[in-house]
């Protein structure tokens, strides 16, 4: 017998959207082959050449750094005026990256995107300069960044624009939970 919302007792139901979803103009997410076997597991990150990332092209590297996040913390909200990032996350960690469009002149101006990085998963992602981008460790573990950049850092002048962690509300930070 098939059944509808007519034949459920009033409770609030939901359904979980599996669409794809939109992407920030210029923002690129690339897949990484990741290789187990009995003896471990093996995963080919970037390849250069002259410099360049092979995945991302004319984007030459100057830089490569590497953060760590403690259990639930959580790097607010900055953006760049001059530097773009590519973001790799180990597939032990589990992270959420938060993007916002803040360039006035992009087709998606004022886009916001949440996306997962590591939980099992190997991805290189691209951020553009003007995309605001901040990161939540959402496991018990300490989740690590290793970020490609094509600006070398200055302390003395830093391209690092820093917003509140919570201006676009502290609720972009909780799991969902579907």
């Amino acid at each position: 017998m098939k059944l509808s919302r007519n034949d459920i007792i009033n409770v609030d139901i939901t359904t979980q959207s599996y669409k794809k979803q939109k992407i920030i103009e210029g923002v690129k997410l690339v897949e990484i082959p990741f290789f187990k076997g009995e003896d471990g597991t093996f995963e080919e990150i970037a390849r250069f050449d002259k410099g360049f990332l092979k995945s991302i092209p004319n984007f030459e590297i100057k830089q490569i750094s590497r953060s760590k996040l403690l259990p639930g913390a959580i790097k607010g909200w900055h953006l760049h005026f001059n530097q773009e990032d590519v973001w790799y996350v180990t597939p032990e960690s589990h992270l959420l990256l938060g993007l916002w469009d803040l360039r006035k002149s992009s087709s998606t101006t004022d886009l916001k995107m949440r996306i997962v990085l590591g939980a099992h998963k190997s991805l290189l992602v691209y951020i553009p300069r003007g995309v605001a981008h901040g990161v939540m460790n959402m496991s018990n573990n300490t989740g690590e960044i290793v970020y490609f950049v094509n600006q070398q850092f200055n302390p003395e002048n830093p391209d690092e624009q820093r917003l509140r962690w919570d201006i676009i509300g502290k609720d972009f930070w909780k799991p969902k939970k579907e």
